[in-house]
């Protein structure tokens, strides 16, 4: 397939069903997985057979070379959460016409195979790896040792920095305080945070840990992880520098 600015599509082997108001709105063995090069740039389209037609209502924001549905069971409706392209936007992307998107967070479930999967769909181009390391790692916030340890887990993922995952017997925990954060990552599950207190000063959701990973990350559980562009990571006595993410701010 012809790749143009982050545009890109191909097919998936996947079964892939959408649920919504307690209904398959989906069930597709047919879908294409589509990078649309915005955020979220990664999205599923179905042939219009393996969607649910009755649950779509037409709405006025479809614009030329473009429809867009409201998705509607029972007294439960999800405003535009669907569209398809008659043009699309992209010579990259020729091929998806008559497609159907949906929106993932105004569903309520996702699922590939029997899995039920977040976020946005897994991208078969990006790797997560967790690996036992013996390097010394020691963790600093307003100067105060937080966390040192010689058995962290180092995991690498695509496009992005190292994170260092550490066992909880490591880090001192008198200075993390749990907070009501949750995020969930497709790649890792559902993350739990804590904030970190220095003094009087409370630096909210610094550190994480993902208490039920999925089976693919198994090595995270229980582990605790600080956010590199926050906090001073030294590693075998060398200061790492900050990276600059989404999460610098």
């Amino acid at each position: 397939m012809k790749v143009q600015n982050g545009y890109y599509w191909e097919p998936t082997p996947r079964w892939v069903r959408v649920k919504f108001a307690g209904e398959f709105v989906v069930d597709s063995r047919n879908a294409l997985l589509v990078w649309e090069g915005g955020s979220p740039r990664l999205h599923y389209y179905f042939p219009r057979e393996d969607v649910q037609q009755e649950f779509l209502v037409e709405t006025e924001r479809a614009g030329k070379g473009r429809e867009s549905w409201h998705v509607q069971v029972g007294d439960k409706q999800a405003d535009n959460a669907a569209w398809s392209y008659s043009e699309v936007p992209q010579d990259a992307l020729s091929g998806i016409e008559g497609y159907i998107a949906f929106r993932w967070h105004k569903m309520d479930h996702w699922f590939e195979e029997a899995e039920e999967v977040f976020v946005h769909p897994r991208d078969p181009y990006h790797r997560v790896d967790t690996v036992p390391s013996t390097r010394r790692v020691r963790i600093e916030v307003d100067g105060v040792t937080v966390a040192e340890s010689e058995r962290p887990y180092l995991l690498f993922e695509t496009n992005l920095p190292p994170r260092y995952y550490l066992p909880p017997e490591d880090v001192n925990i008198d200075l993390l305080e749990p907070t009501d954060t949750h995020t969930r990552c497709p790649y890792k599950g559902i993350a739990s945070y804590w904030s970190v207190k220095i003094g009087d000063t409370a630096h909210k959701d610094l550190v994480w840990s993902y208490p039920d990973p999925i089976p693919e990350s198994p090595k995270l559980e229980g582990l605790l992880s600080f956010y590199n562009e926050k906090v001073d990571i030294f590693v075998d006595g060398e200061k790492q520098e900050r990276p600059i993410t989404a999460w610098s701010k």
